[in-house]
């Protein structure tokens, strides 16, 4: 207390050379790494860095409330310096008397020790995990923390590029190129970040990294093991790749979030089927007896057993999610799935210290008690989350919780006990987001409808652009087979109803995909949008596919078609008829002679009057008249990481483009890319000729990147994916574009200089029913 009389600091030993005396000072907080420091240093006799250890004794007994230990600076200073756990602390002499630092010096925000704080699940997969350490992120850097995230999945892939959608939703791109789980794009937007492809670890990554070392002789001729070389490659890439920084500004990161997907007892079973999961789990527990979760991650288990004594104690936190169903027959909500859980969760040596409870209604506090008592841990490290309507509201639930002084007193945060304006800021989001009363509906076109997670980035992108204009998303799923001409005669129920929600749709959305499957319906659906003047936004495979049609149905190339998805064509540059056009053509075999007229569009790839080989250029793809390219990136060879992949520039070749005005009319946007094929540029003016407009381009003017039809509400088509570059509080140009052109809006927020207008919000009172307060923002 300030009351009490000073600290009695122990006598200065005379151990340097001039026989200075030597005074030391400090906050207690660092007591525990300076004994480390003192108990391990191995300092020359005579040194000063020696001297100045030798003041250091433990305090007197039954007077350490009084007693200050040696002081640990945070800045390099002349003497010795050791790497405890994480942090970097010197033991530095100081002269005459006390020796306090400066302030700055003994703040710990400027350097502690990295914090590491495990995600795992358990009972079932995809009980949300990753929204989860995404939501603890956020709290976290709300706080001013650098936070950091990591993904781990035990399955032997490389990556997630050659997935199907159906196996583990989207595949997710980086800046870097890294095809990776959805999940981080999870982290991206919640916590504003830029990731890379090695915060993603796959079991593939690993084994091929110590199998890549054992061949280069690393290992001296020893037998290579999962146990030590395997979890040790595990470890030391965590610690690697959370040191990486992820901001803008460069900095290291502080925390580093690791959500593993290592999940004890866990039933794979969509998150709808809880109350049937409940029973399996049961089930599972009696035929299995005592064999636990899914044999592929355990290495990563035993790594994250032995790191959590390599980074120690204060320094680790394990956070463990699992599921309370609540069966219907009873109405009871079930709490043994998570003791069970953390039961075999501790049998493989690792302890949560938070339980975060997933359940369809709030839970009971008698629950929680429960769960308390039956898991050895407080009532209050029992976090529950019910299912909310918006997943923003995710981190305002932990907050209230008391998830910051959790994190505060356990990993010893030099944070605020309060929220910063940042999660005020979410917390305004999430309430503006339940008060929406407008409805801006968006049909999607694609094949891969009956799993939402499959177009997930575009569906955060679609909601962010939603909220930005203060309307509620209503995004219809169409499958595209169901458009085509086949399932009407087949399902002409399935076919109308199809129909019926593409007409009723305020805009039409075509998104990226690979494959002949569904291509018909999706062209059907662009002309629809182009010649009913519907907003429209096709991005990669629709851009490609709004090419296509154009080609079609405006420059009557009828037969225009890709060997992507017809490799075995026998003539792929047979359009229409010649005859009709001013030249003539000649063809024999694979060999065809265009004339000037008619080779004039390829005039830079063929010489006027000179004959083109098809079978003999591989590097040559048709679209009918509309080429593709295949990319010098691709390997046909391989698939998995053969793309053009990762962020590229595209440069406005027009100021009259309504892209480029909503990206703040910018000389050129770096999106990321995530495709094989492209349209070929000695063509486009047959394009532009009749009103496809490419308005971007690559920085070398060879590929092209955007088009925009003209006298159309929003005909908008692009070869990246702006989907992924999107942010809650920064949506995407593109998809803001469209919802903007949807609700009627576009022309209105241009001439504004793409500024919103003040807007009503309602704000509802408990004590004011028949009232309402208006608030402009």
């Amino acid at each position: 207390s300030s009351s009490s009389p000073p600290a009695p600091r122990p006598p200065a030993r005379s151990g340097h050379r001039d026989g200075e005396a030597t005074g030391w000072a400090c906050s207690a907080e660092f007591l525990p790494a300076l004994r480390g420091a003192a108990a391990g240093l191995r300092l020359p006799r005579g040194s000063p860095a020696a001297a100045a250890s030798s003041s250091f004794s433990p305090p007197p007994r039954g007077s350490a409330s009084l007693w200050q230990p040696p002081a640990v600076s945070l800045r390099p200073l002349p003497g010795a310096s050791r790497r405890v756990a994480g942090c970097s602390i010197s033991l530095s002499r100081q002269k005459g008397g006390a020796g306090r630092f400066p302030a700055q010096d003994q703040c710990a925000c400027a350097d502690f020790p990295m914090k590491y704080i495990l995600v795992t699940g358990g009972v079932i997969s995809g009980i949300g995990k990753g929204i989860i350490a995404s939501s603890i992120g956020t709290i976290l850097k709300s706080c001013g923390l650098r936070v950091t995230a990591i993904k781990i999945d035990p399955y032997i892939n490389i990556d997630a590029g050659t997935f199907s959608p159906y196996e583990h939703g989207e595949v997710f791109v980086l800046n870097d190129g890294g095809e990776v789980d959805l999940d981080l794009g999870n982290y991206e937007r919640f916590l504003d970040i830029n990731l890379y492809k090695d915060n993603n670890i796959t079991t593939g990554k690993i084994y091929q990294h110590v199998i890549n070392k054992e061949r280069h002789g690393d290992y001296l001729g020893k037998t290579v093991q999962v146990v030590p070389h395997i979890t040790d490659a595990v470890q030391e890439w965590v610690m690697n790749q959370a040191k990486v920084p992820v901001d803008d500004d460069r900095k290291e990161p502080q925390i580093c979030v690791i959500e593993a997907s290592m999940e004890p007892f866990t039933i794979h079973i969509h998150s709808e089927h809880k109350e049937l999961a409940c029973y399996l789990f049961a089930t599972y527990c009696k035929k299995l007896g005592g064999t636990i979760g899914d044999i592929e991650g355990m290495p990563f288990v035993e790594a994250f057993r032995q790191f959590q004594f390599k980074a120690r104690r204060e320094n680790f936190c394990n956070i463990h999610v699992s599921l309370v169903p609540q069966p219907n027959a009873t109405g009871e909500q079930k709490t043994k799935p998570t003791q069970n859980s953390v039961r075999a969760l501790r049998g493989l040596g690792l302890s949560p210290d938070l339980i975060v409870c997933r359940s369809a209604k709030p839970i009971e506090m008698a629950v929680k008690e429960k769960i308390s008592m039956f898991c050895h841990v407080e009532p209050e490290q029992v976090i529950f989350i019910h299912d909310v309507s918006s997943t923003y509201r995710v981190p305002i639930l932990l907050e209230e919780q008391g998830i910051i002084k959790y994190f505060k007193q356990r990993l010893n945060l030099p944070i605020d006990d309060q929220p910063s304006d940042l999660l005020m800021k979410w917390k305004k989001m999430a309430d503006r987001y339940e008060r929406l009363l407008k409805v801006c509906s968006i049909a999607l076109v694609g094949k891969y409808t009956k799993l939402s997670d499959c177009y997930a980035s575009v569906f955060k992108a679609l909601e962010h652009s939603a909220l930005a204009i203060n309307h509620k998303l209503d995004l219809m799923y169409i499958d595209s087979t169901e458009l085509e001409r086949s399932t009407e005669a087949e399902n002409s129920v399935k076919y109308h109803q199809a129909w019926h929600k593409l007409c009723k749709a305020d805009g039409i959305l075509v998104p990226g995909g690979f494959g002949i499957r569904g291509t018909e319906g999706k062209l059907q659906a662009i002309s629809w949008a182009r010649t009913k003047k519907k907003p429209f936004l096709g991005v990669c495979l629709g851009m490609q596919l709004a090419v296509v049609e154009f080609a079609r149905n405006c420059l009557n190339w009828k037969d225009a078609n890709s060997t992507e998805f017809d490799p075995d064509t026998k003539n792929p540059v047979k359009p229409f008829d010649l005859n009709c056009a001013t030249g003539q053509k000649e063809s024999s075999g694979s060999q065809e002679l265009l004339l000037p007229s008619l080779a004039e569009p390829l005039a830079a790839m063929v010489d006027e009057g000179s004959t083109v080989n098809k079978t003999e250029s591989p590097d040559l793809e048709c679209i009918g008249w509309v080429r593709v390219i295949d990319m010098p990136e691709h390997n046909p060879g391989d698939m998995g990481g053969t793309m053009r992949l990762g962020r590229r520039r595209t440069v406005f070749k027009t100021e009259n483009s309504v892209l480029r005005k909503l990206y703040g009319d910018e000389m050129f946007v770096e999106e990321r890319h995530r495709h094989r094929y492209e349209v070929n540029p000695e063509l486009t003016h047959c394009f532009e000729e009749k009103g496809l407009k490419f308005v971007g381009h690559d920085t070398e003017g060879n590929r092209m990147e955007i088009i925009e039809l003209e006298n159309h509400p929003y005909f908008v088509g692009v070869q990246f994916h702006p989907e992924f570059s999107s942010r809650p509080m920064k949506p995407s140009p593109p998809y803001l574009g469209l919802l903007l052109a949807a609700t009627g809006t576009l022309n209105a927020y241009l001439q504004r200089g793409c500024k919103l207008s003040p807007s009503v919000i309602w704000i509802a009172k408990p004590l004011m029913y028949n009232k309402a307060m208006l608030l402009v923002v």
